[in-house]
């Protein structure tokens, strides 16, 4: 079958600046379905969600598996699946049922396909049921079930016992997922397939790339396992790896801080297997938003398997990042091999980030003991036209003092800072020798008091 499945996928949706995350690939391979005759069943969801285009790209996705392994089984793309391999084809909403039994008749697929209409709600259990009874205990043929579905389970018992029990009998589960109306759980859809879990389940939230999962999952299929696997991973320059786990399978190497290889020997050539790899990234960019993990993830193989990885995204919160003073643009100049000195004019250089600091002093009169002061100075810049800017406003609180009169009390050091770029009161003077006008207001009242409103009471003549 070639590699059957291929994922790539993050441990987590969000990191801080300078965070973490632990990025799974996964392959699964298994062999050439024209030497190892497969019945495969098609699980698809008709739940009511699937209305409009969602069920329209989903029956296109299905036609479209059909013809690959139509053309994979005998080398022709003849109506008809061939060397002994069968598809059969179960729907599910509210309950399942068979819409085909395990058959040949591509054109019998397709109507099957075809006849499917949306409504109701959603019985995975019922779906994995109904799929298995279609299998022949006694067939030797590989049994693969492919289950699509585009919501959580609304009806029916819990599935996964279902699900696992149908692993157990040597039944290889493949999940595709849509994130549909109703939202989809990607951890309930690892918990339903194949291990390892990042290699058999697809997910997606667009509707229009339905039928290339469908279609990567069995175009692979014609292929007999796979050799001499590479993997060459690069991540965004935001982003540096910092570990590589051991993969599953295979051997994977950091080649620097943004690219790691793994290479595999064989995988799937006696059967059905999946190989995962996990290696750890930090985030060493500037800024956050919404980040792509990878640059580009390419893979080859002796078969000339076609590959394709998913491009996780991770958002980076990096709060309020501000950088007020920039890296300036260096001088370039060489020193010959043999020169001993070199004199170089680096030009002019100018000090950044100007300013000043007014530091305040106020006396508050006559404060009475055992009563904390509010205290706040506003300070305002003035133009030549006599406008102000506001530039800063200082709260403080006063403690209270236990002297038995009443006070005045000194504040001292109430620092404002006056940035140069803010700078309204020069004219066409130097930047850095002109006056700033300033004004300060300052005000007080006591926090503390024996005052109690007393209730109202309204009084009816």
């Amino acid at each position: 079958m070639g590699i059957t499945n291929s994922n790539k996928q993050i441990d987590v949706t969000q990191i801080d600046c300078e965070g973490t995350l632990r990025v799974t690939l996964a392959l699964a391979a298994a062999p050439d379905i024209s030497s190892n005759p497969t019945d495969i069943v098609l699980v698809l969801d008709r739940s009511g969600s699937m209305a409009g285009s969602p069920l329209t790209n989903m029956k296109a996705g299905a036609k479209t598996f059909i013809d690959i392994i139509d053309e994979a089984t005998d080398g022709a793309e003849d109506g008809n699946i061939g060397s002994g391999s069968h598809i059969g084809i179960v729907s599910f909403s509210d309950t399942a049922v068979a819409d085909t039994q395990l058959i040949t008749s591509v054109s019998d697929l397709k109507a099957a396909a075809d006849a499917l209409t949306a409504g109701g709600s959603t019985n995975h259990a019922d779906a994995f049921a109904k799929a298995v009874q279609l299998f022949d205990p006694a067939s030797t043929n590989a049994k693969v079930i492919v289950m699509f579905t585009d919501g959580k389970t609304t009806a029916g018992i819990p599935p996964a016992p279902v699900a696992a029990a149908a692993r157990a009998a040597g039944i290889v589960i493949y999940c595709i997922g849509l994130i549909g109306a109703d939202g989809i759980d990607a951890a309930v859809l690892n918990d339903w397939a194949t291990d390892p879990d990042a290699s058999h389940v697809a997910v997606t939230p667009d509707d229009a790339e339905l039928e290339e999962l469908f279609a990567d999952l069995a175009a692979n299929i014609s292929k007999p396992g796979a050799t001499n696997i590479v993997i060459d991973e690069i991540v965004n320059a935001d982003f540096s790896i910092i570990c590589v786990i051991p993969p599953s399978k295979g051997t994977a190497m950091m080649i620097d801080s943004s690219t790691l290889q793994w290479k595999i020997a064989e995988l799937g050539v006696s059967g059905n297997e999946g190989a995962s790899l996990e290696f750890c990234v930090k985030h060493v960019g500037q800024s956050g938003g919404t980040k792509s993990v990878n640059k580009s993830v390419t893979y080859s193989d002796t078969e000339g398997n076609a590959v394709t990885f998913p491009e996780p995204s991770v958002q980076v919160d990096c709060g309020i990042v501000i950088n007020p003073e920039e890296c300036p643009e260096p001088a370039v100049f060489t020193i010959n091999g043999c020169q001993d000195s070199l004199e170089v004019d680096l030009g002019n250089t100018y000090l950044e980030s100007q300013g000043r600091i007014v530091q305040m002093n106020v006396t508050v009169k006559n404060v009475c003991p055992n009563r904390r002061v509010a205290l706040a100075v506003n300070l305002t810049e003035v133009d030549s036209q006599g406008n102000e800017y506001p530039r800063g406003l200082k709260t403080i609180t006063i403690p209270a003092h236990h002297y038995p009169s009443c006070r005045d009390v000194q504040v001292k050091g109430i620092k404002f800072i006056l940035p140069e770029d803010l700078n309204v009161s020069r004219g066409a003077s130097c930047q850095m020798c002109s006056d700033r006008n300033l004004k300060a207001r300052v005000f007080a009242n006591n926090i503390d008091t024996d005052f109690q409103c007393r209730n109202m009471v309204a009084v009816t003549i």
